[in-house]
């Protein structure tokens, strides 16, 4: 049995069943560079506050920097036995430089040391995750300015309901890919504190300088409780709660993809290059990348659920359960990322089939509204033309007519307020433009909304 660096206690070795199951080197090895780059912070923070010869300082970092080096080249195989990759990082700098490797852990536990190690992770990803949104965002807003007067139906209940353009359902998206965004951008800003030297729980009675490590770091601050700083995993659920968040929009905008690339629906064509067919059926193009994408924002929900479960009552400051967080932390960063990467170009490419959409903004009545909004503007109480709207929807569904194909004689016999002009007043063109408020379909509104949004990715 290879001898443990924490073994002096001990008078036997681990089982090897046990030590497999115990290990976490097989998932954690992804922090390496995290790893290192802190003990490198660390071991400067200890030469320069002489806890140790400046020169065994001087000698750990440049181990540290060519194991980096030899892990980037592929030279290097981790040791289960060594447990995690602060252990095999340890023990790889021990057997090169001897003695003095051992001298790194001074002052420092691994409950420390993996909260900075995830903390310097996420912060990184946090930062590709809003660059993914950005990516996507602007993508959206290219497509939307395409399609400023591509006019559509919007929907409430999957009910046709009033007419829109492609631009403006565009952009209710972008508001929350932007939501997201921010949301990635508050997670770095509270995870980026320094929690090194807080020790396995209670510090160390080492003088050391923890904002000379936080500021070599690029963290913002220290850590201001010991117990806390190792016992805290909340910015490893508020990611995952954001990438939930995330996964729940690209699944909504997923479904829609679906629904609209159907022939009932036909608006969209998405391109050969994100689409697959049937292996029995010939004919078929299915939108098999947006299902998937839908299929996988449950196992985000999941690894923020298992987050939150390993978490609910363990008591402080550290325990092994924690060693639970990695794998569903780096699943959900995986799975988030990985939907960004191949959602975007999947949008850029698709074709937008506008015939077929204006002709489904012109069925399902979506103009009724224009309609009571008409006769409330001829002085007749909303609610009073809403009934009058309606009954007159009822009549045209009896006759397998349209609003607009009512005589004139029909539209006096329903309302005295109605003039002549009704008919220029429910043209969908014009119901969409004069939707003119802010936030709302018509052209110029959506313009300005479109500046805006690329005001803000700046």
């Amino acid at each position: 049995m290879t001898k443990k660096l924490w073994g002096g206690r001990f008078q036997k070795g681990m089982d090897k069943v046990v030590e497999d199951f115990h290990s976490s080197i097989h998932f954690d090895q992804r922090l390496y560079r995290q790893d290192i780059r802190g003990s490198i912070a660390h071991a400067r923070m200890l030469g320069n506050q002489e806890i140790i010869p400046a020169a065994d300082a001087q000698m750990i970092i440049a181990g540290l920097q060519d194991i980096l080096a030899d892990i980037e080249a592929g030279k290097v195989e981790f040791d289960v036995s060594a447990e995690d990759i602060h252990m095999n990082i340890e023990k790889l700098l021990t057997e090169r430089i001897g003695e003095t490797g051992k001298k790194l852990h001074t002052a420092r536990s691994r409950n420390d040391q993996v909260a900075l190690d995830i903390r310097l992770y996420l912060r990184d990803e946090c930062t590709e995750t809003r660059q993914l949104l950005a990516e996507l965002i602007k993508t959206l807003l290219d497509v939307a300015e395409e399609n400023l007067e591509t006019i559509m139906p919007g929907y409430t209940h999957l009910q046709k309901a009033q007419p829109i353009t492609l631009a403006h359902h565009l952009l209710a998206y972008v508001q929350m890919f932007e939501r997201d965004r921010d949301r990635f951008a508050d997670v770095a800003r509270r995870l980026n504190r320094c929690p090194l030297g807080s020790g396995a729980l209670a510090g160390t009675t080492f003088h050391l300088d923890r904002q000379a490590v936080a500021d070599e770091l690029n963290f913002d601050s220290i850590t201001e409780n010991s117990l806390d700083a190792v016992a805290d995993r909340d910015f490893a659920i508020e990611y995952t709660a954001a990438a939930s968040l995330t996964m729940m929009h690209l699944s909504r905008f997923c479904e829609e993809i679906i629904l609209w690339s159907s022939q009932e629906f036909a608006f969209i064509d998405l391109d050969d290059a994100y689409a697959t067919g049937s292996s029995m059926m010939p004919q078929k193009k299915n939108p098999d990348l947006a299902e998937l994408i839908r299929g996988k924002t449950g196992r985000v929900y999941g690894d923020l659920m298992a987050l939150l479960t390993v978490m609910k009552a363990l008591p402080l400051a550290y325990n092994k359960d924690m060693q639970e967080d990695k794998e569903t932390l780096f699943d959900a960063v995986d799975t988030v990322k990985g939907c960004l990467t191949v959602f975007t170009p999947m949008i850029r490419t698709m074709g937008v089939r506008k015939d077929k959409m204006r002709a489904g903004a012109s069925g399902g009545f979506t103009n009724a509204t224009d309609v009571a909004d008409y006769l409330a503007k001829k002085g007749v109480s909303f609610r009073e033309a809403h009934e009058v709207v309606g009954k007159m929807v009822l009549m045209c569904v009896q006759k397998g007519v349209s609003l607009d194909e009512l005589t004139w004689e029909e539209y006096q016999a329903c309302s005295p307020a109605f003039e002549p002009d009704i008919y220029e007043a429910i043209k969908i063109e014009k119901c969409v433009a004069d939707r003119h408020v802010p936030g709302g379909p018509a052209p110029q509104a959506v313009r300005r909304a479109i500046e805006a949004a690329r005001a803000r990715l700046c």
